[in-house]
């Protein structure tokens, strides 16, 4: 059965929605998504690795935490028996009922504002958030049997987690509540009232906040296209602009190891040639 229809069976059955309509939302690196209309309301329903559950409901308190203090995001939306997320032979799915507004385009430079300062605004109201679901950051194991994927996988995933394990002894870096997958396509903008805001929260963790920055970045297409991106996050943002310029070079390295990563895991052969491609052409 194709993951729609799966979506859809288990809209029907656990929410008692009835969609007219589902569209699979621009593939998110970590999670899949889909917008679903039903009736007069429009929802997104997220998909993410059983493995991620509790990281995945504390990002719904996360949602909850950010719609509190006036942050614009999606409401958590539970099931008929008042769970958070439901088990699907995919992974663990969740409803959000979708705040209004148009997706964020990562590569236009006024919305580049817009996102930079959502993820900047988000990153401090979460300061002092806490749930049982959070992680702790934790780099990828270089010591995986799957990074024997390729021959420079496991090399290149070993530079980047001990460069990224320096930075974290040798630098104070600002940690936090991140998001996990800061996409443009998960920020909105209501041209109507001119607010921004987010559709959901990821699968939650707590670490550097610039690996958020980082993930954002490599969205963008890398620090030479992401400028304004970059501007947005310092104006609003709890990081100091001297430690995004230190930081940023290397999680954006361990961004794409950690996605090289996925990818052999997930025997994905595009994911492991983009994530070389961009591993070799990085300084350093």
């Amino acid at each position: 059965m194709p993951e729609d229809e799966i979506v859809r069976t288990v809209l029907r059955d656990q929410w008692h929605l009835s969609p007219s309509e589902i569209v699979e939302l621009p593939t998110a690196r970590l999670s899949r998504g889909w917008e679903v209309t039903a009736g007069s309301e429009r929802y997104v329903a997220r998909l993410v690795e059983s493995t991620a559950r509790l990281p995945a409901e504390a990002g719904l308190a996360a949602a909850e935490h950010l719609r509190g203090v006036r942050i614009e995001a999606g409401e958590p939306v539970r099931t008929l028996a008042g769970a958070l997320t439901v088990e699907t032979p995919h992974g663990v799915l969740a409803v959000l009922r979708r705040p209004p507004g148009r997706h964020l385009d990562g590569a236009d430079p006024v919305d580049q504002q817009w996102w930079g300062e959502r993820l900047g605004a988000v990153h401090r109201a979460l300061d002092g958030f806490r749930h049982p679901g959070l992680r702790p950051w934790q780099p990828i194991d270089p010591e995986a049997a799957h990074l024997d994927a390729e021959p420079w996988l496991r090399a290149a995933v070993t530079a980047a987690v001990t460069a990224a394990t320096r930075l974290t002894v040798t630098d104070r870096l600002t940690y936090g509540v991140l998001h996990g997958d800061p996409a443009p396509e998960t920020f909105v903008l209501d041209t109507a009232t001119g607010r921004a805001g987010l559709l959901h929260c990821g699968a939650c963790g707590t670490g550097p906040l610039v690996y958020d920055v980082a993930a954002a970045v490599l969205y963008a297409g890398g620090p030479e296209r992401a400028a304004e991106l970059l501007d947005g996050y310092r104006a609003a943002g709890p990081v100091a602009a001297d430690e995004l310029e230190v930081a940023l070079p290397v999680l954006l390295r361990l961004r794409w190891a950690v996605l090289a990563e996925r990818s052999a895991r997930r025997d994905c052969a595009a994911g492991l040639t983009a994530a070389r491609a961009a591993l070799e052409s990085m300084p350093g």
